[in-house]
């Protein structure tokens, strides 16, 4: 591969891998450096040995540019690949049957890579679709989209699919969960969206009662088709512990409204924790096995959920993201309103 793709390839591990941004970003920067070279100067230097004096590459991004200039094995790729390798466990054959993930960010709210990157790695793992949903205007951190930015977004999805058909670009939008469990966005707009994800970004620990009937209100609306990153917990870092509602009573309404609850699989989420996955299948609910990314390396991180869903006996006809694009669509178009 050359340069360029060696330095792209170099940014998907570290993704895979939930580096540091500012790691990831140095090889960005270095794809920018390098491709602004006039014609001949990036081999020169390699021959020289002045690649670093370059600002901005520094010792990993030039090691990785050099190889792939000398056309020689690459170590720091070979090292990173191994790192940030993906184990597949007990639930390989969960991760066989699914055909797409529900749960993708793009560039367009807080996400790493445009919707095309996105969808062109999606379909290189071999997956039938991906359902686009990136914020709601209110996250405004995560650069939410507005309704008018929304309706664009769909326009540019028209065109990806034309251009990578037969794979799906399915729309959607992970919508906030207001305080009083109302969602941010409009019902007229919500109805224009093939797959929905609603989640709570605020107010974390708010009285269990009061959490309790947030979530309830959402999973009830016809528009919402999955509960994403259920206890909002984070597990790595500084962390965050887990909100506080009545599981049982959130399951009884994903069950009766047909709900799915999400199986988040960022590492640093983990959710939901094991003993309220194991209640979720007990109640008899749909499940989501969904990646969150955020950039095309972490779309493999749909074998972590696959493990998990495995422990508890989950079958592939209970994951809505085994079904073919037609099929999802048709589901989450079917929700019950009572």
């Amino acid at each position: 591969m050359d340069a360029v793709a060696a330095l792209r390839r170099a940014i998907y591990l570290l993704d895979r891998q939930l580096a540091p941004s500012q790691k990831v970003r140095a090889f960005q920067r270095a794809i920018d450096i390098i491709t602004d070279l006039p014609d001949g100067e990036l081999e020169d230097r390699v021959v020289a040995g002045t690649l670093t004096q370059l600002d901005g590459i520094g010792k990993s991004t030039g090691s990785v540019i050099v190889a792939a200039v000398r056309n020689e094995p690459n170590t720091y790729l070979d090292d990173l690949d191994k790192r940030s390798c993906v184990p597949v466990g007990a639930g390989a054959g969960l991760l066989t049957a699914l055909r797409g993930d529900c749960h993708v960010h793009s560039t367009w709210s807080d996400g790493g890579a445009t919707i095309r990157e996105m969808a062109e790695a999606a379909r290189g793992l071999g997956h039938e679709y991906l359902v686009m949903t990136d914020h709601s205007p209110r996250l405004t951190v995560a650069h939410g989209l507005s309704e008018e930015r929304l309706a664009a977004q769909l326009d540019e999805i028209e065109l990806v699919n034309r251009e990578l058909a037969p794979f799906r670009v399915l729309t959607g939008l992970e919508v906030d969960i207001l305080v009083d469990g109302t969602l941010d966005l409009s019902e007229a707009m919500l109805a224009r969206l093939d797959v929905v994800v609603a989640s709570v970004h605020s107010k974390f620990r708010m009285p269990a009662e009061e959490m309790t009937r947030r979530m309830v209100m959402a999973v009830a609306s016809p528009h919402v088709d999955i509960l994403g990153h259920l206890t909002n917990r984070k597990v790595v870092g500084a962390g965050r512990p887990p909100s506080e509602f009545d599981a049982e009573i959130v399951f009884a309404a994903c069950a009766k409204f047909d709900t799915a609850v999400e199986i988040n699989c960022r590492p640093e989420r983990q959710d939901p924790p094991d003993e309220l996955l194991e209640l979720a299948v007990e109640w008899g609910c749909k499940l989501a096995i969904d990646t969150d990314a955020h950039a095309p390396g972490q779309l493999e991180w749909q074998a972590f959920g696959c493990d998990k869903a495995a422990r508890y006996g989950v079958e592939p006809s209970q994951i809505i993201n085994t079904m073919r694009a037609d099929d999802l669509v048709a589901w989450a178009a079917s929700s019950p309103t009572s």
